[in-house]
């Protein structure tokens, strides 16, 4: 099925889910049929939840309402994986041609929920969270501990530290999901979530928060920004002044927190590309 004809049956079947016209108990075997060729477009990266279109990511809204048809229209049920029972709406992927592409993934916990995409010479370390939507580019490490939420945008050869998490961003469908461009370095602990965008190449401190909430104060461009880490950075945590920092209750000053950008050095590339070696391992 093209992905015009994907397009156009699931977002009239929205338009019935969105009418009460469709539910789990009427959907039909055609609908469903749909539905599974929708997912299988999506583990093979032919359809995507956000893509990058004249220089600016653009979200395909019709592939957030396509999840969240899925979730909708699918009964829980009872399923397998090992000797574990879970009640689920879907099963997890199947990664048995993970090897035939180069990627591989760990035992005991490496977790790629059907309808996530994870390209060719990617690792996944175990224990890890791959959800619905999410698309993880070529040769993209996914550390332990790691979740990379639905509809994540993860670039290729990006890095992401132990203990990173990649908020989801599922509804409202408008709304940009987590982008981690190509080429992107996330100590370990980092925090992304609200439609972030991490520009490439960015190399970020552990345990920093990027989130469009918190202001990024680029010193490169001498500039404020908001939901956004420009290309070729070198990000980390600092505290500045709060506003309520005269406030009686905090003695010595109230401060927030905020990340600072700074031009990225050869001697911080240099640091990232040493964990290339966990390739060899």
């Amino acid at each position: 099925m093209s992905t015009n004809a994907l397009e156009s049956e699931i977002t009239e079947l929205w338009n019935r889910y969105q009418t009460d016209d469709v539910d789990e108990s009427t959907v039909s075997e055609d609908e469903l049929a749909s539905l599974g060729a929708f997912l299988d477009a999506l583990e093979a990266g032919d359809v995507r939840a956000a893509e990058p279109r004249g220089g600016e990511w653009q979200v395909n809204a019709w592939v957030k309402q396509g999840i969240l048809l899925t979730f909708g229209l699918h009964e829980t049920r009872v399923r397998e994986y090992g000797d574990v029972a879970y009640n689920d709406v879907l099963p997890l992927a199947q990664t048995a041609d993970f090897g035939d592409r180069g990627s591989r993934n760990t035992p005991d916990g490496t977790v790629v929920r059907r309808g996530a995409r994870v390209g060719s010479n990617c690792i996944l370390m175990s224990p890890s969270f791959v959800n619905i939507g999410a698309h993880v580019g070529d040769g993209a490490l996914v550390d332990s501990c790691d979740t990379v939420g639905s509809c994540a945008q993860i670039g290729e050869n990006a890095k992401l530290g132990a203990n990173t998490l990649i908020g989801g961003v599922l509804e409202p469908v408008e709304n940009a999901p987590v982008i981690v461009e190509d080429g992107v370095s996330l100590g370990a602990g980092c925090r992304v979530t609200s439609g972030f965008v991490v520009g490439e190449n960015s190399v970020v401190g552990e345990n920093t928060l990027l989130t469009p909430r918190i202001p990024v104060y680029d010193l490169v461009e001498e500039e404020v920004l908001y939901g956004e880490l420009p290309p070729e950075r070198r990000a980390f945590t600092r505290f500045v002044e709060s506003s309520i920092g005269d406030h009686d209750l905090f003695e010595g000053g109230a401060y927030k927190p905020a990340v600072v950008a700074t031009a990225l050095e050869d001697r911080t590339l240099e640091r990232s590309e040493r964990e290339e070696v966990l390739r060899d391992q």
